[in-house]
């Protein structure tokens, strides 16, 4: 196959569940012979990032921050939501001026490289403002794009973009998303017909996430992976464990992820004071990631929004009991497959997307705790079968991406 595919991301690769996403992509694309360059965007001062195992000249980075930056891009690489793993620029709080350099320098970047690269289809993440220019860039170009949820929240956080983003992203032939009602909302927002867009569902890598038998899982090691964040559920995360390490204090909880900003700072510090019962592994490599797993038997997101939580399978995977709030991605997409290693914890009442209402918050640590024991109980017992999670592949799950391209590249001949 001949067929180039151009895959953009408009914040940094790897550190979050779209770059992840677009890591897993490339590798599939490869194996099934399309010829493929990156877009992605980066701090000034970071070596070009590894993505899919793709050569450096093919990974073109849009760089931020610095002093003197050509593109007048001083501000650090804005990240979808507003707590990232990383140092970022929230949509919300940049001026007009920078939303301007911003998108004329995303305009040069990928102008530039469409016409160098000549790509049969564009594949982009986030439905939000580079989505939005696309059409404008490469009118005759087909793009695909999976919708991460992300830019459907970032229109309630910053509304003077929504009709930017709406107008500008009701352009584009096919959208991918994780789950049904994703689509459902994304259909009534952008005014889309159901034909354009595809419930692909999120994918997993069988061989980094598996089970060794030479790493002995331990009941009393639990696990939270994500940001340091009141969204994540993170600060009562702690409360629960500190109401069961009263009568069991052998547990441990490992935290693989981080932030940047107030918030992960007093978390940060809330956390450091719990040493050495909390163990913090900073973010890690997907392999680092999938040994620690391989440690642990339970891990817990207490998230109040996710899409499609991805690492909730992959911890599966690794033979880890599962405990996750009731969200319609864990109860949709998830617990039918998982079955008996899944905890679901009720949600408490949200006064936002991801703001608990205070007084719910005390039963909902009780929940959080109680499900945790019940995972701890049952933290020797067999991972879901393959059969289960197979659905869950990365190979699966592009499986269905790549009909979509293909369809779209045959459209356009």
């Amino acid at each position: 196959m001949s067929l180039r595919v151009l895959h953009v991301l408009s914040q940094r690769p790897g550190l979050t569940g779209s770059g992840v996403t677009l890591d897993a992509m490339v590798r599939q694309a490869a194996r099934t012979g399309w010829q493929q360059a990156v877009a992605v965007g980066v701090p000034s001062d970071e070596p070009v990032p590894q993505v899919g195992g793709l050569p450096p000249d093919a990974v073109h980075p849009l760089r931020f921050g610095g002093t003197g930056h050509s593109e007048g891009l001083d501000f650090p690489v804005p990240g979808m939501s507003d707590v990232m793993p990383y140092r970022s620029s929230i949509w919300s709080h940049l001026t007009a001026s920078q939303l301007e350099r911003y998108r004329l320098a995303w305009r040069r970047h990928l102008s530039t490289l469409i016409a160098a690269f000549r790509p049969d289809i564009i594949h982009s993440h986030h439905v939000w403002l580079v989505l939005s220019l696309l059409k404008d860039i490469a009118p005759d170009v087909p793009v695909a794009t999976t919708c991460h949820s992300t830019g459907l929240r970032q229109m309630t956080l910053t509304p003077h973009l929504a009709a930017e983003v709406r107008q500008g992203c009701a352009r584009i032939e096919r959208f991918c998303v994780l789950r049904d009602d994703h689509g459902q909302t994304l259909r009534h927002s952008l005014q889309l017909g159901a034909e354009r867009v595809a419930v692909v569902g999120a994918g997993y890598r069988p061989e980094l996430f598996h089970t060794d038998a030479a790493t002995a899982s331990r009941a009393t090691d639990l696990l939270y992976i994500g940001k340091y964040s009141q969204a994540k559920g993170l600060p009562w995360l702690l409360d629960a464990f500190t109401q069961l390490r009263a009568d069991r204090p052998e547990l441990r909880l490992h935290l693989a992820g981080g932030g940047s900003g107030p918030e992960a700072d007093e978390l940060r510090q809330r956390l450091a004071g719990m040493a050495p019962a909390v163990i913090q592994h900073g973010q890690l490599a997907q392999t680092d990631l999938a040994r620690l797993m391989r440690r642990c038997g339970v891990c817990i997101l207490p998230s109040f929004y996710e899409g499609v939580p991805l690492v909730l399978v992959e911890a599966a995977a690794c033979g880890c009991q599962l405990v996750a709030t009731d969200l319609p991605g864990v109860r949709e997409r998830l617990a039918p497959h998982l079955g008996p290693h899944l905890q679901v914890v009720p949600l408490p009442g949200l006064q936002t997307l991801d703001r608990p209402v205070a007084a719910d918050l005390p039963l909902f640590v009780t929940h959080l705790a109680a499900a945790t024991t019940r995972a701890v109980e049952r933290a020797t017992a067999t991972r879901p079968p393959d059969a289960e999670l197979a659905s869950f592949t990365w190979q699966a799950v592009f499986s269905r991406i790549e009909k979509i391209w293909l369809n779209l590249t045959d459209c356009r001949a």
